[in-house]
């Protein structure tokens, strides 16, 4: 394995901008032996995994979907169908020359007919009425999943072969109940005999392997493909592409103009970006970069020149500074009263295992002599049946749940004297009440809870009084 290499991840968006793609990033006026000594994982072009699972924003249904709901019905063929036109779309915007379009499009229809397959003789035997299939359901995601990297992937390295690179497609996606190999142990195989300082490998974001990926890492597991491969192979830096900067705030909220660069910050910072759902690094892949010592740079990639932001694990910043302002728009807010609880241990590990059996995701808690509070990031839906079964539990107790947004500030080190009561005087300026505030001792978050209502008004009013006022933008930073 050669030293010195980058591990690169690109972004479903930033894929889709192909030619952009290329000019800014894969190639970016390289030539020769600068093109080599780094490693890409793809992620599926933009709204491809949506179309095979399910709308991540709306929860449209994709072929997944639609198999577990039709049954006998045509509804997941037709959406198959539907994959396999926008694919093969796809690739007509890509390829000028005819032959690489051909190859392309055979890829696909034979990766589109080998799962079409599985799906046909699981819709059969389910159609008797004596099997359940619902055991295989599982499987099914993980093979519609592997799909969309496997097309962005192929097609990426047919690309660059074409523009005389020695490119290497990495088909990770690949697998079987005969052949479940650890992530490990799929990326340790694949890479064995590839010499990064001839050969530019373009790896699947999904890999096939021992728990799913797809049921382990959720949509997230394309970040931990690339987080194992940067520290397997001993990277010098991890890269994520994006389709905007790390920035101080979402600029289409406090203005393009007033949003910026943050440049620089820490693991720890990108850990509390994750647990709010923002979308740095899952926090699994940051937790393997961290403890191995490789830096993380996200970048821009519509940007080509700008640096991005740098993420270490020892970074502090020079002065006790807010770096970016942002939360949730709408969490439940799950309250747990008991007048007999005070003294007494043990509701707190019963309420926290019965969140994990219903796989409810923790974003903070609270709690005092009688009361334990969780904020949630679920539904409605899903809080109510934990409501049941924790009233069930405990039927003295007064179980409830209502929606609200949290915002948090946050910062490698935010111990500047007079932050909470500039950040309280902001929100009362702006109108907005706060429900409750969390302000931990490491210095890293302050978390304020708010109406789901005022939650617009809230990140404007915070980034205008902790970042805004603090130090005048300059052009290096803008976020634009």
């Amino acid at each position: 394995m050669s030293a010195g290499h980058s591990v690169e991840k690109i972004g479903g968006t930033s894929m889709a901008a192909t030619a952009t793609l290329f000019d800014n990033v894969l190639i970016a006026g390289r030539s020769g032996a600068d093109l080599y000594n780094r490693i890409f994982v793809v992620s599926a072009y933009g709204g491809m995994t949506d179309l095979l699972l399910e709308n991540k924003k709306t929860g449209e249904p994709g072929v997944y979907g639609r198999f577990v709901a039709d049954d006998d019905a045509n509804g997941w063929r037709e959406a198959m169908a539907r994959v396999q036109a926008a694919m093969r779309e796809r690739n007509a915007a890509m390829f000028a020359r005819a032959e690489s379009r051909a190859e392309a499009d055979a890829f696909v229809d034979r990766r589109i007919a080998s799962v079409g397959a599985c799906l046909e003789d699981l819709a059969r035997l389910r159609s008797h009425g004596r099997f359940c299939v619902k055991e295989q359901l599982v499987t099914v995601r993980e093979l519609l999943a592997g799909i969309g990297e496997a097309h962005s992937a192929h097609s990426t390295a047919l690309l660059l072969r074409d523009r005389d690179v020695n490119a290497q497609f990495v088909d990770l996606t690949l697998w079987d109940q005969d052949d479940l190999r650890s992530l490990d142990q799929r990326i340790g195989d694949a890479f064995a005999a590839i010499d990064l300082s001839r050969v530019l490998p373009i790896v699947t974001g999904y890999a096939g392997c021992e728990g799913g990926m797809v049921s382990r890492y959720a949509r997230g597991y394309t970040e931990m493909t690339f987080s194992r491969l940067a520290v397997l192979t001993g990277a010098r830096e991890a890269i994520i592409h994006k389709e905007f900067h790390l920035s101080s705030a979402d600029p289409r909220l406090v203005g393009v103009d007033k949003a910026r660069k943050i440049g620089r910050t820490n693991y720890d910072v990108a850990d509390q970006l994750a647990n709010l759902g923002m979308e740095a690094i899952h926090p699994g892949a940051g937790r393997g970069l961290r403890q191995s010592g490789i830096p993380l740079r996200v970048r821009n990639t519509f940007d080509r020149e700008d640096g991005g932001t740098l993420v270490t694990g020892n970074y502090l910043s020079e002065k006790p500074r807010i770096e970016i302002v942002t939360g949730i728009r709408q969490l439940q807010a799950l309250q747990f009263f008991e007048q007999d609880m005070v003294g007494v241990k043990g509701y707190d590990t019963a309420i926290l295992d019965l969140l994990a059996r219903h796989r409810l995701w923790i974003v903070s808690k609270a709690s005092n002599a009688n009361t334990i509070t969780h904020y949630l990031n679920a539904s409605a839906e899903a809080v109510a049946g934990a409501i049941a079964e924790l009233q069930a539990m405990y039927p003295d107790a007064a179980v409830s749940a209502h929606p609200v947004a949290m915002v948090a500030a946050i910062g490698s080190d935010i111990s500047r004297p007079g932050l909470v009561p500039d950040a309280l005087a902001a929100l009362g300026e702006a109108g907005v009440t706060m429900l409750a505030m969390q302000h931990q001792i490491r210095n890293v978050d302050v978390q304020f809870v708010v109406d789901c209502s005022d939650f617009d008004a809230a990140v404007r009013a915070l980034h205008h009084a902790l970042i805004e006022r603090e130090a005048p933008i300059s052009e290096d930073r803008r976020a634009a």
